[in-house]
């Protein structure tokens, strides 16, 4: 009888696990949650797609209504809505809230945005009365892209007011806080309409509310930027950060430190490590319960990040010096993380396989750090590489140095969607029929993709891309500074380039949290090309109107006909005296060649001082070239210059009262005046 007895329990005890009523999910919002503009909305939008990701356990309700507004004195409030009653009458354990979208209607945001916050808690709480118990998961809003045709005249501002009055209301109302903004945000392709997703879009989505719910955002993971021989900035605090599951409990350890901290509900973990000093090999060990990452031969020194186009990608193999300096090119201290392309940016049709891959970011090959050796040097980028060396040299610390260039990228493509959208949305529109663009640019780009049915296809030269895909990976990887070798796809239109210089520039080190990120660049060189010698000066004055910059002359290496000179040691080394005066403080290394502080008209002749002027010379013994002046601007002759002092005294017969002077104006310039340190004067331009 017992024996029956016990059996007969253990099968209701099973039944009633069987029976168990699943957990009811309600996705409250929009047109977004309904699935507007999705074919097949009943098994394609988010909610249904969260359906099949949650599994039986779970059963899903759609709740969205196209065109509601979370205010009650909107113009469609979602309250006032039968999706509204039937959502009560579910009365879900979990409600995902996304809400707002409408709410930028001209009609709403502008008149009762005093209402947004008070409306919203008491959504929340209707939700609460029915079902004490709920668990309400609050939605930051879907992106609206550029291409909405209020986006400028309201949109986009008070999309971002809307965005942080959601965030107070989680705060207050204890709601859990999800993302639906971030996850779509460097993809527009998937906002076809610039607000609905596709398919592919709301399948984020899901997968977003998925891993809020569950807690599962795929175990412990770390940028590609943490790997065996990788070097860490010194003498800073360390954020080292990644994902893992909800509520895991994650360990790092390095250097004798040790430290833990609780993953949070949104996956995301981060330890903050004590500056650690020069030195090494380490090893960096992080774990959980369930995963460990392990990394070997880690140094501690000085990170910098290489970039720009070909002249910066352009490999040692390729310079002028690589049958010397390749062989002798073994530096355990030099630590190299060389981000090579997918595909050329070549004069060549893509075919599909390369256009969805663009997509979706994928441009970069995977890589990881090396040591620098012989192999690995050869191919990584020459300038980079003689900039390492004489840091190495000079520091007598590990260096590591990262390279992302993409050839013939321009450089409204290394600004992000951010400082664009707010500063220089016009760009954004259309951007292969953008006049702002150069043509050459646009025409190779439309080649690229000839065989996309996408209107919306992206390409590395598009504005946004090579920030999305080449500083966006790098997940704030900590770093010293920024050598820049770019402004040659710029060049015809030196004026847009100002701009949009101080915007990547801008946007660089709010990504790194850094407002005196050190940033040195390469001056273009000289070819024959009418428009450098306007986008050389543009350069130069960029240095006054950038902070913490410095700028590295390189007409001397030019070439006339080859946009890719070959000699790179001159420009490394140049761009490595910035860095140890400036960064370092080396004040005995001279950072500059002259630069053009000043000039003053006297007797007929124009004095010309300089910053780094001591031991003004010419480079080949000669007299100096290449000055002109002008009574009349546009109406210069040659000038014959001599050294006065620390000065330059400029003067023409002909030109009785000289109001007007420059130097090195010309495409390819012969100009010859150095310092004592042989470095090269700028080109410049003044009244």
């Amino acid at each position: 009888m017992k024996k029956i007895t016990f059996c007969s329990l253990f099968l209701l005890l099973c039944l009633s696990v069987l029976a168990k009523e699943p957990v009811k999910v309600a996705c409250v919002g929009n047109s977004i949650t309904y699935g507007y503009m999705i074919e097949d909305r009943e098994h394609d939008s988010y909610p249904a797609q969260l359906q099949l990701m949650l599994g039986d356990e779970y059963v899903v309700g759609n709740f969205g209504k196209s065109g509601a507004t979370l205010l009650n004195k909107g113009h469609r409030p979602y309250m006032k809505q039968e999706e509204f009653q039937q959502a009560l009458k579910f009365a879900g354990d979990i409600v995902v809230i996304h809400l707002g979208i409408n709410d930028t209607d001209p009609r709403d945001w502008p008149d009762y945005r005093d209402y947004f916050v008070r409306d919203y808690l008491a959504l929340i709480d209707s939700f609460r009365v029915v079902n004490p118990n709920a668990r309400i998961l609050v939605a930051r809003m879907t992106p609206i892209a550029d291409r909405h045709p209020r986006f400028e005249s309201g949109t986009r501002d008070w999309h971002g007011e809307i965005q942080q009055a959601i965030e107070t209301v989680a705060g207050y109302a204890g709601a859990q806080l999800i993302d639906f903004h971030e996850p779509l945000y460097h993809y527009p392709f998937m906002l076809p309409d610039a607000v609905h997703p596709t398919v592919e879009g709301a399948g984020i989505l899901a997968k977003t509310v998925y891993s809020a719910i569950t807690g599962d955002y795929g175990g412990l993971r770390m940028s590609e930027m943490y790997s065996d021989n990788m070097v860490l900035q010194r003498d800073c605090p360390l954020d080292i950060h990644g994902v893992a599951n909800a509520g895991e409990e994650v360990t790092i350890s390095i250097a004798g430190q040790k430290q833990s901290v609780k993953t949070g509900s949104d996956g995301k973990w981060s330890v903050l490590l004590q500056p650690l000093k020069s030195g090494g090999p380490y090893s960096l060990t992080v774990f959980t319960g369930k995963s460990r990452l392990h990394f070997d031969n880690v140094l501690v020194g000085e990170v910098w990040l290489c970039s720009g186009q070909s002249n910066m990608e352009f490999m040692l193999k390729e310079a002028s010096t690589a049958k010397v300096e390749i062989p002798q090119s073994a530096h355990s201290n030099i630590r190299l993380f060389d981000m090579k392309a997918r595909w050329r940016t070549n004069p060549v049709e893509w075919d599909v396989s390369v256009l969805d891959s663009l997509n979706h970011l994928q441009y970069y090959k995977n890589t990881k750090w090396t040591e620098c050796s012989p192999k690995t040097a050869a191919d990584f980028s020459a300038v980079a590489y003689y900039f390492g060396k004489t840091l190495q040299d000079s520091l007598r610390v590990p260096v590591g140095l990262i390279c992302n260039a993409i050839g013939g990228s321009p450089t409204e493509s290394w600004v992000s969607r951010n400082a664009l959208e707010y500063h220089f949305p016009a760009i954004l529109r259309k951007w292969m029929q953008n006049d702002f663009i150069p043509e050459w640019i646009r025409e190779r780009a439309v080649l690229n993709v000839k065989k996309s049915t996408d209107k919306f296809q992206r390409h590395p030269y598009e504005p946004c891309y090579s920030y999305e895909s080449g500083i966006l990976p790098l997940d704030k990887f900590p770093i010293k500074g920024v050598i820049w070798y770019q402004g040659e796809s710029n060049a015809p239109k030196y004026e847009t380039h100002e701009k949009l210089f101080r915007l990547l520039v801008d946007s660089w080190r709010k990504n790194w949290n850094n407002p005196e990120l050190p940033f040195y660049y390469v001056q273009l060189s000289s070819i024959d090309r009418p428009s450098w010698p306007w986008f050389r000066n543009s350069q130069r004055m960029l240095m006054d109107k950038i902070p913490h910059t410095g700028m590295a002359v390189s007409s001397d290496c030019g070439d006339s006909l080859d946009v890719h000179p070959k000699n790179k040691r001159p420009v490394g080394e140049r761009l490595a005296r910035w860095a140890l005066n400036r960064t370092y403080g080396k004040e005995y290394v001279v950072p500059s060649g002259p630069l053009f502080r000043s000039a003053e008209s006297q007797n007929g002749a124009v004095y010309v001082s300089f910053d780094y002027a001591d031991g003004l010379r010419t480079a080949d013994g000669k007299a100096i070239r290449t000055f002109e002046i002008a009574e009349t601007e546009g109406i210069y002759y040659p000038a014959k210059a001599e050294v006065v002092g620390n000065r330059v005294k400029v003067y023409n017969e002909h030109v009785k009262n000289p109001r007007y002077v420059r130097y090195g104006w010309q495409p390819f310039t012969h100009a010859n005046l150095v310092n004592s340190q042989g470095l090269p004067a700028s080109t410049f331009r003044s009244n």
